[in-house]
């Protein structure tokens, strides 16, 4: 199982619409990716790490996928629309990043 990342670092005046990103191009991502995706979260950034500081990303995402070259497959599809919706919501390039899922939850 892979993960990955989005990631929207902060940036002083930039722009994010979470709720467009959260009620809108969240699903639209997720009906393109179909059954690559497991399921998919998003994060909203709160603060960094010392009280009171911004958040280190206003934002991320994470899709939980069985494969790399599922989610690569619908992303050469469908990437066009995809990186196309980025305008309606953010001006903050996004951090990419693939990782292996090695612990999906941890039992007490």
């Amino acid at each position: 199982m892979i993960k990955v990342s989005v990631m929207y670092p902060h940036a002083e005046g930039a722009r994010f619409d979470h709720a467009y990103y959260r009620d809108r191009h969240m699903p639209m991502v997720k009906a393109r990716l179909g059954s690559a995706c497991n399921y998919y979260t998003v994060e909203k950034g709160l603060a960094g790490s010392t009280p009171g500081s911004p958040p280190t990303f206003v934002a991320t995402c994470a899709f939980i996928c069985d494969s790399a070259e599922a989610y690569q497959a619908v992303m050469r599809e469908h990437g066009s629309e995809i990186r196309g919706d980025i305008v309606n919501y953010t001006d903050i390039v996004p951090v990419i990043q693939f990782s292996e899922v090695v612990v999906e939850r941890s039992e007490p």
